[in-house]
């Protein structure tokens, strides 16, 4: 009798078979990693449980105190495929965490194509997501020839909806100007660089000038990791405005637990000491926005469906204000003898100017010192952007003026030479008549 017949050894997960039983080829892996991607047709079920418990990190503004974010955490994401990052987007749907999602992502995976990423897309599917909610952290390091497929791959995530951060930032192997070609839209920084701020002065000006950094490619940077308020203290000067940490939320902390605790800053000096007045919030106005790629004769249309519109903000997809076209200025340069044939078609940037942008927390005086730096356009909008960097609305100069003229004339004490019965004051002893004010009389 012939010998049974043993069944062959099961195949690895990333040769699984196509149709008909066939072994898939093997994907080839990220030149410098030995992770090999997941093929697309691997879809996780939209009933089964994540196989990792999931941490979630609150993202807080340390100004308003705001959770603007929510990080899922899966656990490490330089394993095998995507399943901590599909994990991630599960875990999240199941924790109810309606906030915009922070999520780690193998830089392998980018480099590895939209074929790759299918996981990923799925899990957005089934769990009703938006990309335009989610922001991918790429972290890991790469070979430098991989360089154009890793900017090939965040620009096809950008082109979805995706947000594109970089995680690791200071310490981790992508280069500097990597990061300005890729244009991320947040740099988080690594978690060891924080842990020793601020008592290693060498890693303080490392961390203080990255933000410098983040702040000049246009990108938000994340503080991960603040256990100690000095820490906390040291980012507030340096201009770092979100962060992490369990000095923050505590852990096991859940979206549903509500807003975390931010320690309030130590004053510098006595509240009472320098009165701020208003902020220019309290005098926003609606803002006419448009596209930053718009031609001329868009924006004359803009401007003539209402005299009252002062003029238009441009802005990127990120609606972060990129220029401003002043009315005045602009209509006279189209209503010249060629201006209409010279611009209208063209660019309208072209005759725009750079945006004066301040933060909806900003005071009237401040504010007001901004726009004098200017002597041309002292009466041009400000632009005001909210914690992120997004246009709100403008603010006209000129009701900025009538307020602190109204708030002078208010505060200012009566003169003796504001009313007539003070310029005039009768003698009260019988006798004498009645001696004008500011008169001597020569012994």
């Amino acid at each position: 009798m012939p010998p049974p017949a043993v069944p062959p050894p099961p195949l690895p997960a990333w040769r699984a078979a196509g149709h008909g039983g066939t072994p898939a080829p093997a994907t080839r892996p990220a030149s410098g990693t030995t992770e090999f991607a997941p093929p697309p047709s691997r879809r996780p079920a939209s009933g089964t449980s994540p196989r990792r418990s999931v941490a979630f990190l609150p993202v807080v503004d340390l100004d308003t105190g705001g959770v603007l974010a929510v990080e899922a955490d899966a656990g490490d994401v330089t394993v095998i495929g995507l399943s901590a990052t599909v994990d991630a987007v599960h875990g999240a749907a199941r924790a109810e965490a309606p906030l915009p999602l922070l999520i780690s992502i193998p830089v392998a995976a980018v480099i590895g194509g939209s074929a790759t990423l299918a996981p990923l897309h799925e899990a957005l599917r089934v769990t009703g997501r938006r990309p335009g909610e989610v922001t991918l952290v790429i972290r890991g390091g790469f070979d430098e020839t991989d360089r154009r497929a890793l900017l090939t791959g965040v620009d096809g995530l950008r082109a979805i909806g995706y947000l594109i951060a970089f995680g690791d930032f200071g310490a981790s192997g992508v280069p500097l100007d990597l990061i300005a070609d890729a244009s991320p839209y947040v740099l988080v920084l690594s978690p060891d660089l924080i842990t020793r701020i601020p008592h290693d002065h060498r890693r303080s000006g490392l961390v203080e000038a990255l933000g410098a950094t983040a702040r000049s490619v246009g990108a938000h940077l994340v503080a991960p990791a603040v256990r100690e308020e000095a820490q906390l203290a040291a980012l507030r000067r340096w201009g770092v405005r979100l962060a992490q940490g369990p000095l923050l939320a505590p852990p096991g902390w859940r979206p549903a637990h509500g807003r975390p605790r931010v320690p309030l800053p130590l004053p510098e000096e006595p509240p009472a000491a320098v009165d701020l007045g208003p902020r220019v919030q309290e005098f926003l106005m609606p803002a006419v926005t448009l596209p930053e790629d718009v031609t001329a004769e868009e924006v004359v249309d803009a401007l003539g469906t209402e005299p009252s519109i002062t003029g238009v903000v441009l802005v990127d997809e990120y609606q972060r204000p990129r220029a401003t076209v002043d009315r005045g200025r602009f209509l006279l340069t189209i209503a010249t003898r060629f201006g209409h044939a010279l611009y209208a078609r063209k660019p309208a940037v072209r005759l725009a100017d750079p945006p004066r942008v301040v933060p909806r927390t900003t005071p009237v005086l401040t504010a007001m010192h901004v726009a004098g730096r200017d002597d041309g356009r002292v009466y041009d909008d400000l632009v005001v952007v909210d914690e992120v960097g997004r246009c709100m609305g403008v603010v006209h100069v000129s009701d900025l003026i009538r307020y602190v003229a109204d708030a002078g004339a208010a505060a200012r004490p009566a003169t003796p030479f504001t009313k007539v019965d003070s310029v005039v004051r009768p003698l009260t002893r019988a006798g004498r008549r009645p001696v004008r004010a500011g008169r001597r009389r020569c012994r």
